[in-house]
């Protein structure tokens, strides 16, 4: 119940401040990645360390180099995010276009598939000309799911709670 309490709570800041969610979020990823490649670094060092020292050595200093520029401009790194979701996108809607091309005679329907590429496509076009904008559009997206999770959970969490009283 606590972390669906903390996922409202987590929502709701999503949803009342995007902006500052999306470059909290990306800061977080960058002090993780600096965390990771301390661990690396430390590893280095370590007699039980398995594999090969040079990618070890090479994924602790990718992954310092990322956390120290991401915690050092986590708004830049917010934005690199989001263009690198409309490539995803814009890929993502050719192949669907494709894909229901090829297969129109086997199914029925495909013209959902060819709407969805394009909607894929349209986004990631927006994402490429707005990119603030879908910063925030995906903050609010992220805040309205942790909000909706946080309510199950609180929710399943009265229910286990009355179970666990009857039982008792």
């Amino acid at each position: 119940m606590l972390f669906g309490v903390i996922s409202i709570v987590f929502g709701l800041m999503a949803l009342v401040a995007p902006a500052s969610t999306a470059v909290a979020m990306a800061w977080a990823v960058g002090v993780m990645a600096i965390a990771e490649g301390i661990v690396g670094v430390l590893g280095l060092f370590s007699k039980d360390s398995t594999g090969s020292r040079g990618w070890l050595a090479f994924y602790a200093l990718v992954s310092l180099v990322f956390g120290v520029l991401t915690v050092r401009n986590p708004g830049l790194t917010a934005v690199v995010l989001v263009l690198m979701l409309a490539a995803w996108l814009l890929v993502a809607g050719i192949f669907r276009i494709t894909l229901a091309i090829r297969i129109r005679k086997l199914i029925e329907g495909e013209w959902l598939m060819i709407l969805s590429g394009a909607l894929a496509i349209l986004l990631a076009a927006l994402f490429v000309m707005f990119p603030g904008a879908g910063l925030l559009t995906v903050a609010i997206w992220i805040g309205a799911i942790a909000l909706a999770y946080g309510a199950l959970q609180v929710w399943a969490g009265f229910k286990l709670r009355k179970l666990v009283l009857r039982a008792g």
